[in-house]
């Protein structure tokens, strides 16, 4: 197996340079307020020099006409809604989409259950979304706070892709990848110096983490 690694939260084109020089497939640009946000202009400066990799663009609750004037200032390939969003207001702009669920919201989850609320999400509106991003924050909240939820409550088998976020660092994620097995890992605080500084020994080793523990899997999987 191979985990997808996206490195949320860029401010700086040399950090994500260097994600894309640790093979890092996907990079993630806030427009949604909070010490990460960056403008158009330096979105565009972020991606303007890179070689492929996947741009997602994060939004919260914000209106339609702010995300098109967005997707008409930069070339994104793809988009993350964080806050209430539902299907229809997602796939109104031609791009692949992931949705973020509240998994650190615990008395919603103890009620309804992460797998029906995962579940939920499976052919939604007219395409759905490709993943599921799993934070630790709760209803209301935007992620990147560094808080981790209980891993136990992700099912084995859920029916969509997930990314795997909130708290993961070069200490947890390995573990993470062992008892989660998700699609992708999704990560910003925990390989920042502070708020949108990204540390590039940091980076390297959160790298290095994850790909030691697709290949222990790998190897137990004979």
């Amino acid at each position: 197996m191979a985990t997808r690694i996206k490195f949320c939260g860029m401010t700086r084109p040399d950090d994500a340079a260097y994600a894309v020089h640790l093979g890092v497939q996907e990079i993630g640009l806030v427009f949604a307020g909070g010490p990460r946000l960056v403008s158009t202009a330096q979105a565009r400066e972020i991606i303007a020099e890179l070689a492929p990799v996947t741009v997602t663009a994060l939004f919260m609750n914000q209106a339609a006409d702010h995300i098109y004037q967005v997707l008409n200032q930069v070339d994104l390939d793809q988009l993350q809604f964080h806050g209430q969003e539902n299907a229809g207001f997602c796939d109104q702009f031609q791009l692949p989409w992931t949705k973020a669920l509240a998994a650190g919201d615990q008395a919603a989850i103890e009620k309804v259950g992460l797998d029906k609320l995962i579940g939920r999400w499976r052919s939604v509106g007219q395409h759905g979304p490709v993943a599921l991003v799993l934070d630790a924050h709760r209803h209301g909240e935007r992620g990147g706070q560094g808080k981790v939820f209980d891993w136990q409550q992700v099912p084995a088998e859920p029916e969509v892709p997930i990314y795997l976020a909130g708290g993961l660092n070069v200490e947890n994620v390995a573990r993470a990848i062992r008892e989660v097995r998700p699609y992708a890992v999704d990560v910003s605080s925990g390989i920042e110096n502070s708020p949108g500084l990204k540390d590039h020994a940091t980076m390297q080793r959160f790298v290095d983490e994850v790909r030691g523990a697709d290949a222990e899997i790998d190897q137990q999987a004979g």
